[in-house]
């Protein structure tokens, strides 16, 4: 199948059709790489925070409080470079 590219802003796209992203499973996200000089588009496997609540769910049952994953004070709270 042979498709044009069409200017998006200062990028390009191509229109995919219906029946090939139900083929494949593409949804939203999606992960784009080049192999052997050819672009290639496949469904993203992992979703944004995908096992989160389970890594938060296991430290709480092993140690009682989530406080290793989410420190009271950061490491860099100086904040001296920032600017209010």
């Amino acid at each position: 199948m042979e498709a044009n590219l069409v200017k998006i802003g200062n990028s390009k796209g191509v229109i995919i059709p219906a029946k090939l992203l139900k083929l494949i499973g593409l949804k939203e996200k999606v992960n784009i790489a080049v192999q052997e000089n050819k672009l290639v588009i496949s469904p993203s496997e992992k979703k944004v925070r995908e096992g989160w609540e389970e890594m938060i769910k296991k430290e709480v049952e092993n140690n009682g409080t989530p406080e290793r994953l989410m420190p009271e004070i950061f490491e860099d709270e100086e904040n001296d470079d920032w600017k209010w």
